[in-house]
């Protein structure tokens, strides 16, 4: 059983069919993206704990694949009692659904250098969070996905309006916030890592990212970084993802400073910059890891295969049925793919598509990213 369904979801679902498998997706919304090519549907709305209840008892799945944060996962500890497995485990799921359990972990219990931060539950407790750890800082509501509700204050004047911004952007009841001191970093990566039933911990060649408004605009992979830094980056994901337990694949993000590496987030599932791996630069994709992992299937190696980026497309306004042009123009160029995700309606800056670019190994990343960029501006979603 998937419990979000969104494009993330969806290429979830492929994998996991092509495995044999049987999938139950459920969202809060009917025809998510993973819906349209899971074997049944569900439309609840899973923070309704009772809800939730309801459809693991009627359907007994097997397996709970969380992929959003806005889920009653406190009900998954009773789950696994029930001898459901869940992904990658109960612990992990409501550890990471919220910033503040696995920024806790991350600093105080692992002691893993983390940009200094503090919590708030009111504008006032935000204005003397913001005083104690400085401006220019970063607020972000515990729960949310995909930057919503995230915000960065450059002055003082900004407070109120990020507060405002992060109640508004947040998922699920929770007021509080985090405040983060903003970190000089040099560049961001996500490194995807895989968490075993039966095997060792494997880690995919560390992806590059651009974000805006908290959300990726482009991935590619590899992304250049010295041994020593990705040494780094790798004990810290395998010691946070051993502390929180379980099988499945992590996206870990990481900043990458002038004094090392800096954990910044995690998310235990696949993730939304690791959507480059679909442009072939793997062996297998994130996709096809997590299928694997969460079945306890072997997965004997990852090997880059070659040079790869993506870029997203966005829609501009509100509406629902929406059409595209320009994918001719991505299709008709080489060594480029495009994945619509075929979500039902639209709203500004809602990720609708991803272009996919690829060369050789040992081509020129830049160029790929370039290229993958270019070619996402070409197409339009339209509305009716």
């Amino acid at each position: 059983m998937l419990l979000g369904s969104g494009e993330l979801g969806r290429e979830f679902v492929i994998a996991a069919k092509r495995l044999g498998e049987y999938v139950i997706a459920v969202d809060s919304y009917n025809d998510a993206p993973a819906q349209q090519v899971a074997d049944a549907r569900e439309v609840i709305n899973m923070l309704d704990g009772a809800e939730l209840d309801r459809i693991v008892a009627m359907h007994r799945p097997d397996i709970i694949v969380p992929e959003i944060e806005a889920i009653r996962t406190e009900r998954f500890y009773d789950y696994e009692k029930q001898g459901i497995q869940v992904v990658p485990s109960a612990q992990a799921a409501n550890f990471t659904m919220n910033r503040k359990a696995i920024r806790d972990l991350a600093a105080k219990d692992l002691g893993l250098r983390t940009a200094a931060y503090r919590y708030a539950t009111s504008l006032e407790e935000l204005e003397k969070a913001v005083a104690e750890v400085g401006i220019p800082c970063v607020v972000k509501p515990l729960m949310s996905s995909s930057g919503k509700g995230q915000s960065t204050i450059k002055s003082a004047d900004e407070i109120k309006k990020a507060w405002e911004y992060s109640q508004s952007g947040k998922r699920g009841d929770i007021a509080e916030v985090i405040v983060e001191a903003f970190v000089d970093f040099d560049f961001e990566i996500t490194l995807l890592t895989v968490t075993q039933k039966n095997g060792p911990t494997l880690f995919c060649p560390p992806i590059g990212h651009r974000q805006e408004r908290g959300d990726y605009q482009e991935s590619w992979q590899p992304c250049a970084i010295s041994d020593e830094r990705l040494h780094e980056a790798q004990q810290m994901a395998a010691q946070v993802t051993k502390a929180l337990t379980g099988q499945g694949i992590w996206g870990v993000e990481f900043f990458i400073a002038s004094d090392g590496v800096y954990f910044s987030e995690l998310s235990p599932r696949p993730h939304d910059t690791g959507m480059v791996t679909l442009a072939g630069t793997q062996n297998l994709s994130e996709f096809e890891l997590h299928a694997r992992a969460v079945l306890g299937l072997p997965i004997p190696s990852i090997t880059l295969e070659r040079v790869g980026a993506s870029a997203v497309i966005l829609a501009s306004a509100e509406g629902s049925r929406p059409s595209y042009s320009g994918v001719e123009k991505v299709l008709g160029t080489d060594s480029t793919d495009i994945r619509i995700f075929s979500k039902p309606t639209t709203r500004p800056y809602r990720r609708m598509g991803v272009v996919l670019a690829y060369d050789r190994p040992g081509s020129d990343v830049d160029a790929v990213k370039q290229k993958a960029v270019d070619l996402a501006r070409l197409v339009t979603v339209h509305i009716s």
